[in-house]
């Protein structure tokens, strides 16, 4: 069950992924929004939060996470 909460609530756990991943977090990303959107079994990822997330996150990173990476590796 941890699991799934993780999967629920991952745009409030974004900032302790880029702490412990940092710039793989680009992967991380992409691989929730392409299954997201291109797999008929997981529309219940959390897309539209998550890229919220992953702007703010960007916008106070002072650099580290490019906004324009950000939306490149999501489109």
């Amino acid at each position: 069950m941890e699991i799934v909460d993780f999967i629920l609530h991952i745009g409030d756990k974004l900032d302790m992924l880029f702490a412990q991943y940092g710039t793989l977090l680009y992967w991380i990303l992409f691989l929730i929004v392409f299954a997201e959107t291109g797999f008929v079994v997981t529309p219940f990822l959390p897309g539209d939060s998550l890229l919220f997330a992953a702007g703010m996150l960007a916008a106070n990173s002072d650099g580290v996470l490019s906004p324009y990476l950000i939306i490149l590796v999501c489109i």
